[in-house]
C-alpha cells in the first residue's frame, strides 16, 4: 500500500501531535515560489460533512469540466487519496518524487505530516496547471495549513458541533470561532442551519470581513444524491451553493450540470454497504456525537432496527466516546468494542465504567474481524445488517486488508 511505501518520508501522525501553526507553511510556500498562489480555491471547513462536500463539489466540477485540483482528509487506505486531479489521485510514484523533492524545505520548516501533503499537492497542482482549487480543511480553520493559501473567495461551511475540545476549545462559540477564522474579507460564505451559537459567529465574522454570507436549505427529494442518508441533503445544498457562486469568477454552472455531478458524487466509508463472507455490512465513518446524532436519525429508516441493531465500535480514546453511544445505543441493541488499530481505544470496561446499565449490552472483540466472526456464530446474520462504526482509521483498516468488498 502506498502509506506503507511512503513512510520512509511521511512519519506517523501520532509521533508528532497535533502542532497547529501557520506561518511555517506560509513560509514554505513562499520559498516554493507560491505555487498555486492565483488560483482561487473552494475552501470546505467544518466539523461533519466536509468530506462529503468536497465529494459533491469534486463530482459536479468534473461534470462541468472545471480543471480541478482537490485535497481531502483523512485518507481510508492511501495517502494518495488526499491528492486528486479530476477525480484522479496522484500516483504513488508521482508523490515520492514530490516528497523527495520538498524533502529538505520541510525539514527547514519543520512542516507537519499534513503540511507536507498540501506542499506537495500544490505543487502537482501547478505543474498540471489547474484551473481551480478545493481545499479540504483539516482541524480547526484559523490555524489550519490550507488557509495559508491566499486566494480562497469561496468557502463552503459543514455542520460545526463539539470535537477536537482539546484543541479548539469545550464550546460551540469557541469551536465556531475557530472554524469561522477561514473566512476572508469579501468572500461568499454558504452555510447550512446551524446551531445558534455557531450561526451567531459566522454572521458576526461575516459582518466583519463584509463577506456574504449565504444560508441554504437541505435539497429536496426530486434531487438524485450518489451519497446515502438524509443528512446529505444538507451537505449536497452547500455544494451547490458554493457552485453557484463561481459565477463570480466567471464560470457558470446551469441546474442540469449540477445536479447530474451531485448525483455521480462517491465518498467511502460513509453509509457503505460492503459484503464480509458474503454478509452485508454498513460501514459509517461517524467518529463524534453530532455525526453519531446524524447516524442515529438515519437508523429510523431501517427496516427491522426496532427489534435492535448490532453494533460493531472502534473509538479512539480522546473521543466522545459516552456521548456516542448514548445517542445510537437502544435497549434492545448491542454494541461490540474493539480497538482502532494503532491508535489507543475505547474499551468495554472503560464504558461499563463510565455507565454501568450497558454492561449487558456491551461486548469485547479483539479486533472487528473478530467480532463479525463472533456475530456469525449467533443463529443467523442480524437484521437490519451490523453497522461498524466510531472511526474512518478503522474502516480504512479493513478496507486496506481487502477484510470487506464493496458492493
Amino acid at each position: 500500500m502506498a502509506e506503507q511505501q511512503l513512510s520512509d518520508l511521511i512519519p506517523r501522525f501520532d509521533l508528532r501531535g497535533m502542532d497547529l501553526q501557520l506561518e511555517r507553511m506560509r513560509h514554505a510556500i513562499q520559498a516554493l515560489g507560491s505555487p498555486c498562489g492565483d488560483i482561487p480555491a473552494i475552501q470546505v471547513a467544518g466539523t461533519n460533512g466536509k468530506g462529503s462536500i468536497v465529494s459533491f463539489l469534486s463530482a459536479a466540477l468534473q461534470q462541468a469540466s472545471i480543471h480541478s485540483g482537490v485535497t481531502t482528509s483523512p485518507h481510508l487506505v492511501s495517502w494518495c487519496e488526499r491528492i486528486a486531479i479530476d477525480g484522479i489521485p496522484i500516483s504513488e510514484t508521482q508523490l515520492r518524487q514530490l516528497l523527495l523533492a520538498q524533502k529538505q524545505l520541510c525539514a527547514k520548516h519543520q512542516l507537519t505530516p499534513f503540511e507536507q501533503l498540501l506542499t506537495a499537492a500544490l505543487a502537482h497542482f501547478h505543474a498540471e496547471s489547474v484551473d481551480l482549487l478545493v481545499l479540504e480543511v483539516g482541524l480547526g480553520g484559523r490555524l489550519d495549513a490550507t488557509t495559508a493559501h491566499p486566494n480562497r473567495p469561496v468557502i463552503a461551511m459543514a455542520s460545526i458541533g463539539l470535537d477536537h475540545c482539546e484543541h479548539l476549545g469545550s464550546t460551540l462559540t469557541a469551536i465556531a470561532t475557530e472554524k469561522a477564522a477561514v473566512i476572508t474579507p469579501g468572500a461568499r460564505v454558504i452555510s447550512a442551519e446551524q446551531p445558534e451559537a455557531v450561526r451567531d459567529v459566522l454572521e458576526q465574522t461575516c459582518s466583519a470581513n463584509n463577506a456574504d454570507l449565504q444560508w441554504v436549505d437541505p435539497l429536496p427529494k426530486d434531487w438524485s444524491l450518489g451519497l446515502a442518508g438524509d443528512w446529505q441533503r444538507r451537505n449536497a445544498a452547500v455544494a451547490r451553493g458554493a457552485l453557484q457562486a463561481l459565477d463570480r469568477l466567471g464560470w457558470s454552472l446551469d441546474e442540469a450540470t449540477i445536479r447530474a455531478g451531485l448525483a455521480q458524487a462517491r465518498w467511502r466509508g460513509r453509509l457503505q454497504t460492503v459484503t464480509w463472507q458474503g454478509h452485508p455490512l454498513l460501514l459509517d465513518g461517524a467518529h463524534n456525537p453530532p455525526a453519531a446524532e446524524q447516524l442515529a436519525l438515519e437508523r429510523q429508516r431501517w427496516q427491522g432496527q426496532e427489534q435492535g441493531v448490532v453494533w460493531i465500535l472502534g473509538i479512539q480514546a480522546h473521543k466522545q466516546a459516552v456521548g456516542m453511544l448514548q445517542l445510537l445505543l437502544q435497549p434492545q441493541d448491542q454494541a461490540w468494542i474493539v480497538p482502532v488499530p494503532s491508535h489507543r481505544s475505547w474499551t468495554r470496561d472503560a464504558l461499563v465504567q463510565e455507565k454501568q446499565h450497558w454492561g449487558d449490552q456491551l461486548r469485547d472483540a479483539t479486533s472487528a474481524e473478530d467480532a463479525l466472526k463472533r456475530i456469525e456464530e449467533t443463529s443467523g446474520w442480524p437484521q437490519p445488517m451490523p453497522v461498524l462504526a466510531g472511526s474512518l482509521y478503522l474502516i480504512g483498516d479493513l478496507l486496506e486488508r481487502r477484510l470487506v468488498q464493496a458492493e
